[in-house]
């Protein structure tokens, strides 16, 4: 068999996986831990769907599925309106709970609950607020994200809209990363995203935090 034959019958179907995340919300700009609670996009939050829409909308997706809660499902209508597509919104795709840190701000979280922060910073599985753990967050959204991805056709393309924290422990596990390397993945910018490509190994990182120009990575994830 040639190099090009091998390659050919052993890259899979060739599918693509956008993760996207939502655009700019209040909290985002306060530094103040949102997890699940359910906050809207700004004025510019919409612009910036708006805008990273329409170059997702260049890549043709043949599906698209998103967080439900309102920053990301909002964000995702943005796509939708320009492909046609509808949105499937999952619960599982959601931003990970973490209790009583939720509202809080970055200073706030340091001041209150310095060692559990600390603890988290260097990697130890953290109930952050008493919420959930980041391999909890993994197992409940990687399943969502695969199981719409197991619909596409060869080749094709799914945009999924959802939350920093979410993105980053879901491509790690896609990955197939140790969990206390996710760090190591940076987080994301509002309406930025990464893209994940099918390859003879399994999925692999083809882009990471894209977008038009760099932005600051304003979230939880920070």
């Amino acid at each position: 068999m040639t190099v090009q034959a091998f390659l050919n019958s052993s890259s899979g179907r060739g599918r693509r996986i956008i993760l996207w995340r939502h655009g700019q919300t209040s909290w985002n700009l306060e530094r103040r831990f949102q997890g699940s609670t359910d906050i809207e996009l700004t004025a510019e939050g919409v612009a910036q769907a708006a805008r990273a829409a329409r170059l997702l909308a260049s890549l043709k997706p043949d599906a698209i599925v998103a967080s439900d809660l309102s920053r990301a499902a909002a964000t995702a209508g943005e796509l939708a309106a320009l492909t046609g597509l509808e949105v499937a919104h999952e619960e599982g795709l959601r931003e990970t709970y973490a209790g009583a840190w939720q509202g809080l701000t970055h200073e706030e979280i340091v001041a209150t609950y310095g060692e559990e922060y600390a603890a988290w910073k260097r990697g130890e599985p953290v109930r952050r607020g008493g919420g959930e753990l980041e391999t909890e967050v993994a197992d409940r959204a990687a399943p969502v994200v695969l199981r719409h991805a197991d619909k596409l056709p060869d080749g094709g393309t799914l945009v999924v809209v959802s939350h920093g924290g979410t993105i980053r422990t879901t491509i790690g596990r896609l990955l197939g990363l140790d969990s206390y390397l996710w760090e190591g993945l940076g987080g994301l910018s509002n309406c930025c995203w990464s893209v994940l490509g099918e390859g003879a190994r399994g999925w692999r990182l083809l882009e990471h935090n894209a977008g038009t120009l760099p932005e600051p990575v304003l979230g939880d994830d920070t």
